[in-house]
């Protein structure tokens, strides 16, 4: 047993070649663990591979070699079938483009991928996590009805409706105005105050200051690792690692 919601071992990501060219190497090598609870940001300088991190953390992209395990669970040698069901269990995604179907209701959009899993889900754990994210009284408009901010909320809302032991979050403030980037990290913070856990990939200095660790990326390689950082440790950071990618 193991008291990591998440751990990664060695993970190396190539794409593959392209006109006669050599595989790119994108990640080299990164181990990390994520606890319960914990809060944990990355940055990093644009094509260090921040996102591709975050979606072979989450199981969404094949690794070149190393090893993720979630809640324990090893994901190399599983089949499709039983990595997706590892994801269903235990993982959320909160994606930057939201991912709303624009024909369901902000109430339908958080039902959505419970009842495309064929999970029992009730009314009130919807109508719950819209409360959480303090849209229950948009529940019954459509996306194209809401902001940029209310329709990231309903989409963090379909991940509390689900109760995932680890949330991953790709720049989940990235197109957002100050008010409601803040409303969005209060409630990823929240998420990690009640035990779960949030990896986020960000490029704004403030909200990776509100982690609990923030993870800098250089090269494909965890360049530095800041516990409680202040914005400007973060900056300072980052730009050394771009001075060195320079």
């Amino acid at each position: 047993m193991t008291d990591h919601v998440l751990e990664a071992q060695s993970v190396t990501k190539q794409f593959p070649p392209v006109d006669d060219q050599p595989p790119t190497p994108v990640l080299r090598g990164v181990s990390l663990a994520v606890f319960p609870g914990e809060f944990v940001a990355i940055v990093g300088p644009s094509g260090s591979g921040k996102s591709t991190l975050l979606y072979c953390l989450s199981g969404l992209e094949d690794l070149t070699s190393g090893e993720v395990s979630i809640a324990g669970r090893r994901l190399s040698g599983l089949s499709r079938r039983a990595q997706a069901k590892i994801r269903r269990d235990h993982v959320g995604f909160i994606f930057q483009s939201y991912n709303l179907i624009p024909s369901l209701s902000a109430w339908e959009n958080v039902a959505l991928p419970a009842r495309l899993a064929k999970r029992a889900i009730s009314a009130e754990d919807v109508s719950r996590a819209l409360h959480q994210v303090s849209l229950g009284d948009r529940a019954s408009h459509k996306p194209s009805a809401l902001s940029g901010g209310q329709q990231q909320r309903v989409a963090i809302a379909r991940v509390l409706a689900t109760r995932p032991d680890i949330v991953f979050a790709d720049e989940p403030t990235g197109a957002l105005d100050t008010e409601a980037s803040t409303q969005v990290l209060d409630l990823l913070r929240d998420v990690a105050d009640s035990g779960r856990s949030v990896v986020m990939v960000t490029h704004d200095l403030q909200a990776a200051a509100r982690a609990d660790r923030v993870l800098v990326l250089r090269d494909g390689a965890i360049h530095r690792e800041l516990l409680r950082p202040t914005a400007d440790d973060v900056f300072d950071a980052l730009a050394h690692a771009r001075k060195a990618v320079a």
